[in-house]
């Protein structure tokens, strides 16, 4: 097979699991200049998981990217993010 039509392969599960994760996310924080406990992670991949299960695989990031949105127009606090997550959740999973 020639290479320029070789598959592309996924990566291994050893590389996308959850240190790559959590390297990631402390890598983007720290580049985007905010705080080191900006973010509750398994929240923000609960509210994917019910979007895209519940609505459609596209409904994901664009639910969590709303559910930000909204959550720091409302002052930015944990409260204020969970509360709006669990808005778009129950939005998600009627």
């Amino acid at each position: 097979m020639p290479e320029d039509t070789a598959p592309v392969l996924p990566p291994s599960p050893a590389a996308s699991g959850p240190a790559v994760l959590d390297e990631w996310v402390t890598r983007l924080v720290r580049e985007l200049g905010l705080p080191a406990d900006v973010i509750n992670v398994a929240l923000v991949l609960d509210l994917a998981r019910d979007a895209a299960h519940g609505v459609a695989r596209p409904a994901a990031p664009l639910t969590t990217f709303l559910v930000g949105y909204a959550a720091a127009l409302a002052g930015g606090s944990p409260d204020d993010v969970e509360r709006i997550a669990a808005i778009a959740t129950r939005l998600a999973t009627e």
